[in-house]
């Protein structure tokens, strides 16, 4: 076992688990951040998408020695209100702006991309991403949803486009 000193949606977190554990199950399970689903567990549907240093990563696919003095964003921190003790689980109340965009468009359906795709829409709206049909699809392209056909998805992230502050 080795220790990873990291943040997790702006509080520092530190592990004690073998560096090739997949962050994925070291927020799922050893910090209780269950927002992150996995998907296919290959890298292949951006359910497990979350942001590492600001860049939309598979985190089914990163080895946790690769995550050592970075800083992850999940699902769990796109609230504006602070994200609480990443290491308890304490969940923030309020909505972010890209959130309530999903829910006023019906972009969330069964649930099982809807982490991914916030994730992925989020980095899009860091960057800068307008409300463009074409640059959104684009940015979710490595995010699979069997439910929405991506219409109202991409109509929450075109929504949110104007109204999404930083997440730090």
């Amino acid at each position: 076992m080795t220790t990873f000193r990291f943040t997790v949606n702006r509080t520092p977190v530190e592990v004690d688990v073998p560096g090739m554990r997949r962050l994925l199950d070291v927020l799922r399970e050893d910090l209780a951040l269950t927002g992150t689903k996995e998907g296919c567990g290959e890298g292949e549907c951006g359910a497990c998408t979350v942001l590492l240093d600001g860049a939309p990563v598979d985190s089914c696919l990163v080895p946790i020695c690769q995550v050592e003095a970075t800083a992850v964003v999940t699902v769990e921190g796109l609230s504006p209100v602070a994200a609480g003790d990443a290491a308890s689980g304490t969940r923030a109340q309020a909505l972010g702006p890209l959130q309530t965009a999903f829910l006023e468009t019906g972009g969330a359906q069964c649930g099982i991309c809807t982490p991914g795709m916030l994730m992925a829409g989020q980095a899009y709206l860091e960057a800068g991403g307008g409300p463009d049909d074409a640059a959104i699809r684009d940015a979710i392209a490595g995010n699979l949803c069997r439910c929405t056909g991506y219409t109202k998805i991409v109509e929450a992230i075109a929504r949110a486009a104007g109204s999404s502050p930083p997440i730090d």
